[in-house]
């Protein structure tokens, strides 16, 4: 982008703020929340240039492989395997909700490493690990770190593990631990009833606890107003600390409560985006699920926005697009795809 700033001096000097150091407050990031909608251009001029400041031209990629898929009886209103939800039934009833071979984890991670990845992470449905699941993904992990050609970080997303799973799998060699908030406290009961919004905080202090990286972000388009938006980035800023923050989008799924929700427009995801870039600074902050769907032909404008890292590849239960079509965009915007940032 050739613009150079300007045009709204609220946004530019609350930006400034946050290059000198700064962390902004709520009423500060609730007022980018109603300039930047009216400003768009300053309001990503600003986070692309932070974000330029840290990370350089530097990108990460990650991606996910399932190690248990569906037969959740967590009532999440956007998941597609939830047994409370038709299309959660339908998985379970057609036999794919099943876990995955040791074979299809490894195979996944070594074409991940081919491919430029940073990280892969095994992600279980379910509300908490049984001991088969730790077990079975701490084999797959002791079969990926025994591949002499794949040297990929791993993260496990899980769900509700204690701090003996944690120390379990940090000792397998798992980098990171998965699990997101999804939206702020107050919005949270209106989405999940069946486990509560501290059940997710115990379960990122077990992992932290355990010496494990924390990756948390959450998923927009529910429904939520700007204002949990805003909550969201301040509990994983104040709270929770993560260093990788992954911004979700819904992809609504026929037969989930929220299969008539409407797509988000792309120019409201890229201020999300950029919310989350002035509101952590030096986070990693990486765009997940939805981007296809939601963003359509401005999916390149996400590190404008302020994004450091893509998930590539395909999703648990819905298909990304081709890796090299996202390798591509990365080449011709000049962003070069890292497997560790430089310092690291």
């Amino acid at each position: 982008m050739t613009y150079t700033g300007g045009v709204d001096s609220t946004i530019a000097n609350l930006a400034r703020r946050v290059e000198a150091g700064d962390d902004l407050s709520r009423d500060q990031l609730l007022t980018l929340t109603e300039r930047g909608p009216q400003h768009p251009e300053e309001l990503l001029y600003w986070s692309g240039r932070i974000r330029e400041a840290r990370f350089g031209r530097c990108v990460k990629l990650c991606s996910i492989v399932p190690g248990k898929l569906g037969g959740c009886a967590e009532d999440c209103k956007w998941c597609a395997q939830s047994l409370a939800w038709p299309a959660g039934a339908s998985c379970a009833a057609s036999g794919k909700s099943n876990r995955t071979p040791k074979g299809r984890i490894v195979d996944a991670a070594r074409s991940a490493w081919r491919n430029g990845v940073a990280n892969i992470g095994i992600v279980n449905s379910g509300r908490r690990p049984s001991r088969r699941d730790i077990d079975a993904v701490v084999e797959a992990a002791g079969a990926i770190r025994g591949d002499p050609e794949c040297g990929i970080d791993l993260c496990a997303s899980l769900g509700q593990v204690t701090r003996d799973q944690a120390d379990g799998l940090a000792a397998a060699g798992f980098r990171r631990y998965h699990h997101n908030l999804e939206t702020s406290r107050r919005f949270f009961p209106t989405m999940v009833t069946t486990h509560a919004y501290d059940d997710r905080l115990r379960a990122l202090a077990a992992a932290r606890s355990a010496g494990l990286e924390v990756c948390c972000g959450g998923i927009f388009g529910l429904g939520e107003s700007w204002e949990d938006r805003v909550d969201l980035a301040l509990a994983l800023r104040d709270v929770v600390k993560p260093v990788a923050v992954p911004l979700n989008f819904l992809h609504p799924i026929p037969g989930t409560p929220l299969e008539n929700a409407l797509p988000m427009p792309p120019m409201e995801i890229l201020s999300i985006i950029a919310l989350f870039r002035l509101a952590m600074p030096s986070a990693d902050i990486k765009i997940a699920g939805g981007r296809e769907v939601n963003l359509r032909d401005l999916q390149s404008w996400v590190f404008q926005a302020g994004a450091t890292s893509l998930m590539v590849g395909d999703y648990l239960t819905t298909t990304g697009r081709a890796v090299a079509d996202d390798l591509r965009m990365l080449a011709d915007l000049g962003l070069n795809p890292v497997k560790a940032w430089p310092g690291e």
